[in-house]
This record gives C-alpha cells, structure tokens and sequence, in this order.
C-alpha cells in the first residue's frame, strides 16, 4: 500500500469511528449530527455548521428525491424532478447530507449513446450507487439526486443539493466525441472557477479515477486537454451542475468514453462500475479529511456552445416519476 492509500484507510477509519450513518429507503443515508473528528494534521473533519440551516428533502415511499419548498399541516409542499410543485403526505425527510451525488441524465436525457445502444444515463447511475456505498460504509451520509431512470431537471438537481447544504456535490457523467486516441484514459473532471475548494475536489476525483481505470489495458480516447479544468460559459460556469448550486462546492466528472466501444464495454461492466464508484469515493473522502491537493490540472481550449447539428423533432415535456 503507497503511503496515499495509507493516508485514505486512516482518514476513513476515522470519519468511520465519528460517524454515524442510516437508509430508510436505500437510497439515503441520514447523517446523526455535527461531528468532529481528529487525527493528527490533516485529518480533521470540521464541524458541519451547516446542519439543519435548510428546508432538506423528501424521499417519497418511491424513493424519489425531492427538495422541500416548506412544511404543511400532514407533509410538505416539494419541487419534483421536473420542477413542479407538489405536496407530499408520506415519505421521509432528510434535512442534510454530507454529499449529494448527482447521477447525470435519465428519463428521456440518455446522455452519451455508445454505437452498441449503451446509454450513458444508466451506467452514470451505476456508478453512483457504487459511490454511495462506499461512502456510507465509512459513515458519509449521501443523498443521490436521482434514484432511477426517470427525467430531473438540472435546476431541480441544484436545488436539492441547496436545500441539504452538502460539503460536496460530484455530478457522474460518462463522455463522447473525443479529440482522438490516448495512452491513458481521458478522464476530464470540471470545477467551479471561483471556488479554491472545487478545484482541490476536482483534483482528487480525477487522480483517482485516473489511477483506478489505468489498471485496464484498452485503447483509451480522450480530449487533447484531459484533466481537472474549468468550462466558462456566459453567465459564469458553463454546466448547470457547477453554477447553479454555489455555493455549495460542486464538480463534474466525465469518466470515461462510451462513445468509444471498447470503453463502453469497459464501463458496462458492474467490476470496472465498482471501481469507477470506489475512485470517486475515495476522492470525497481525500477531500473531507485531508489537505492534499489533487493533480492533472490542466489548461482546457477553449469550447463554445455545443453543436446543435440538424434540427430534429422537440424533446418531450418532463415527466415526473410516480412519488
């Protein structure tokens, strides 16, 4: 074991033994409470002074994931996935987290479709699960922002990641369209430009999740500018994901390729899932307990929109899932 992962067993060991952690639907974990927990330098984790400053979330009996807008007589008056307003009888509330994990796409947004049919929303799913579990089991609290393949806005994924006031919020994607062949994967994890914290989280995640899939021999693809980088858009961070939920510290990680069919089958697999999920884990972990810095930050070129390419037929309304 390197001296880093020696440096991550203890930091989990420690968030472990301060920690408590529980899931009434699976898909939660609700934290037990401001915890300090101290284990020379650089492995403290400060109190959460953020517990209980928001409204929180409900997960209905569905486990769907919904932010609380306010409290009424018998429930709560909630944001659903497509950012309606609803009332909610039953369900339970949680009213923070440590982390929100935003598996991207679902429903109608498949994302990234590899030439084999793999869409990109399932694995990004996957892969966040994985994440969660492994979180929870060193006694992180999670919360995903999507529970199952059905349409969430971006606003409303924001939105529930401002409604818990996390440490962290890491949104999963998987990629296409690269720039052309690489000897290492083409991991590209994206950080908010005016936020120090995001880009020691970016760091983290794309020094793990780099490590982790260097252990398969495929033919990687990726971008000329692969890394930890920012996007800027118009009115501040290109992704929804990165602006929309300041200040809550947020990234956006791109693992790998499925537009690239050995990668596909790479990803597709639940083992390389698993690590994928563990990778990131790790990363958060690194993040909430210790100072280290990350690494593969890069310069990114410069993008513009997204190209539209022909005009085709108009997405369908958003659908909410059955609560």
């Amino acid at each position: 074991m390197t001296p880093r992962r020696v440096a991550v067993a203890l930091a989990a060991a420690l968030v472990m033994a301060g920690c408590g952690a529980s899931g009434e639907t699976g898909v939660v974990g609700v934290a037990g409470g401001p915890t300090v927990t101290s284990g020379g330098p650089g492995f403290t984790i400060p109190p959460d002074t953020t517990v209980g400053s928001g409204p929180g979330v409900v997960v209905t009996p569905s486990g769907v994931v919904t932010s609380v807008l306010s409290e009424i007589d018998g429930g709560w008056r909630v944001r659903t996935p497509c950012g309606r307003e609803a009332t909610v009888t039953a369900g339970a509330h949680v009213g923070y987290a440590t982390v929100v994990i935003d598996p991207g796409h679902g429903g109608f947004e498949k994302g990234a479709i590899s030439p084999g049919g793999l869409a990109e929303s399932g694995v990004n799913l996957a892969i966040a699960r994985r994440a969660q579990a492994e979180l929870e089991a060193q006694g992180v609290s999670v919360v995903l922002t999507r529970t199952g393949d059905y349409d969430v806005g971006l606003t409303p994924r924001a939105q529930i990641a401002k409604a818990l006031g996390p440490r962290a919020l890491v949104s999963i994607h998987n990629n296409a369209d690269p720039d052309g062949p690489r000897t290492t994967p083409g991991s590209e994890t994206y950080y908010q430009q005016a936020s120090p914290d995001s880009r020691r989280l970016a760091g983290l995640v794309q020094e793990e999740v780099v490590e982790a899939l260097s252990a398969y021999r495929v033919a990687w693809v990726g971008d000329t500018d692969a890394g930890a980088k920012i996007r800027p858009g118009e009115n501040g961070d290109y992704y929804a994901l990165l602006r929309q939920p300041a200040p809550v510290v947020s990234v956006l990680a791109e693992l790998a390729f499925v537009s690239n069919p050995p990668e596909a089958d790479l990803i597709n697999r639940p083992d390389v899932q698993a690590v994928a999920g563990a990778a990131v884990a790790r990363a958060i972990i690194r993040y909430l307990t210790t100072t280290d810095a990350g690494s593969g930050f890069t310069e990114a070129y410069p993008r513009g929109p997204n190209p539209s390419g022909p005009p085709g037929p108009p997405a369908p309304a958003c659908v909410d899932p059955v609560f």
